[in-house]
């Protein structure tokens, strides 16, 4: 028979964390709402100040509370951006030690950024080809600097997946992207393959400037496992004997 899970004890803080988040679903609050003082909350749960602050503090980095100094707790506004930005550094520390992680994450976005590419074609308007080419050109100029380079490519994706009209897509396109950027920064900097990146964003925008859905997603997909094969021949291979 398996032995049941330990039963681990709960802080006070999580208590008053579950209690504040039950308030905040059964009052209705919203954005820019108040919750109430330190003392009345103290008062209320029958706890102390510490308490309270730990609960506070963490649900503000959760991005649901706003804490200013002198003032009551707000309801913070939701934030997709926020969101991503809170897990960065867990998800780079993750990537770093665990090449499983890093392999699903690229088969993923591989496959999340072929969809937008195809919604892309489908849905793009002249402004979108004009910004896109726009962002192809500075980024040719900028081949000789891989921050530069890297940071016109980021934007390059992100225009992609705004294309799609949806914000959620767009925002988690880009925060995958940003997770590996530690990664992907490999890719510009060897030599000669920022003019093999330019000639595959150069296709992605022919397809999509095309309305050619299937085409736009297959020249992203060829693009990012170019990108995914190159990385793992560079740094996941083991080296050659000698």
């Amino acid at each position: 028979m398996i032995p049941p899970d330990p039963i681990r004890p709960r802080k006070l803080s999580e208590d008053v964390q579950d209690r504040l988040l039950a308030l905040i679903r059964d009052d209705g609050l919203k954005p820019g709402d108040t919750l109430p003082s330190e003392r009345e909350l103290m008062a209320q749960y029958g706890v102390g100040r510490p308490a309270i602050r730990e609960a506070m503090q963490s649900l503000q980095q959760a991005g649901i509370v706003e804490i200013r100094h002198g003032g009551r707790p707000r309801i913070a506004a939701p934030s997709l951006e926020l969101l991503m930005g809170q897990t960065a550094l867990a998800m780079q520390h993750l990537l770093t030690h665990s090449t499983a992680t890093l392999a699903h994450l690229k088969e993923a976005r591989a496959t999340l950024e072929a969809e937008l590419a195809r919604l892309a074609a489908e849905r793009r308007t002249e402004d979108d080809i004009v910004a896109l080419r726009a962002i192809l050109d500075r980024q040719a100029a900028s081949r000789d600097n891989s921050g530069a380079f890297l940071e016109q490519d980021g934007l390059f994706h992100k225009r992609i997946a705004a294309i799609s009209r949806n914000p959620l897509f767009e925002t988690v396109g880009h925060g995958l992207f940003q997770w590996l950027s530690v990664f992907h920064k490999e890719f510009v900097r060897s030599p000669g393959l920022e003019a093999l990146t330019l000639a595959e964003h150069e296709a992605i925008l022919a397809a999509i400037a095309g309305g050619d859905g299937p085409r736009a997603a297959q020249a992203m997909r060829d693009h990012l496992e170019r990108a995914n094969t190159l990385y793992h021949q560079d740094h996941l291979s083991p080296p050659p004997a000698g």
